[in-house]
């Protein structure tokens, strides 16, 4: 069998989270700046290994300067120290067009066991002759294991800022053919 390894897209890719804001709206966010490369058996992801996605924690982008300011200090990504997120899949499970890959995250050097869903869209070869692979990608964390542990209540006791913090990616890979 052959190996083949995938790349990044970025100009098809995003990457997004979303939590809730004083529990009563959720406020979206999007990392500009990422990475991605895993390797397969031939053309099955259910063989994925060898999955590194990268995020430059800097380029978090919620469409408010003092709230990405604020985001990208001590408070919470620390970006000047911790300039990554990084996820290494482990395992890969599923059949069809649906899985769970495993691994581990890493953000602000804690690293902790994650499951992400997969929904395979599919591959196709595109109009320029590169062979592409469709993903999207979901999953929840608790920013307060990765030692994103900022928080405030309002005067009336309502929590700024949930635990929980939801992502959705909308991945697509490129053959790389200089193996």
């Amino acid at each position: 069998m052959s190996k083949n390894k995938w790349v990044i897209d970025p100009t098809h890719s995003q990457i997004q989270f979303k939590v809730k804001h004083l529990m009563i709206s959720t406020v979206t966010g999007y990392f500009k700046e990422f990475n991605l490369e895993a390797t397969t058996e031939n053309d099955d992801f259910t063989t994925m290994r060898d999955v590194i996605f990268t995020i430059d924690t800097d380029s978090v982008d919620t469409n408010n300067e003092p709230r990405d300011t604020h985001l990208k200090s001590a408070d919470f990504f620390n970006s000047e120290a911790f300039k990554t997120i990084a996820f290494t899949g482990t395992s890969y499970t599923g059949s069809g067009n649906a899985g769970k890959l495993s691994g581990n995250l890493s953000i602000r050097g804690i690293v902790k066991p994650v499951l992400v869903n997969i929904e395979f869209g599919g591959i196709v070869v595109d109009s320029y002759g590169q062979t592409k692979a469709g993903f999207t990608v979901e999953g929840k964390i608790n920013r307060t294991e990765f030692g994103l542990t900022w928080g405030a209540l309002t005067e009336a006791g309502n929590i700024v800022v949930a635990d929980d913090v939801k992502f959705h990616g909308e991945i697509q890979l490129i053959k790389n053919t200089e193996q």
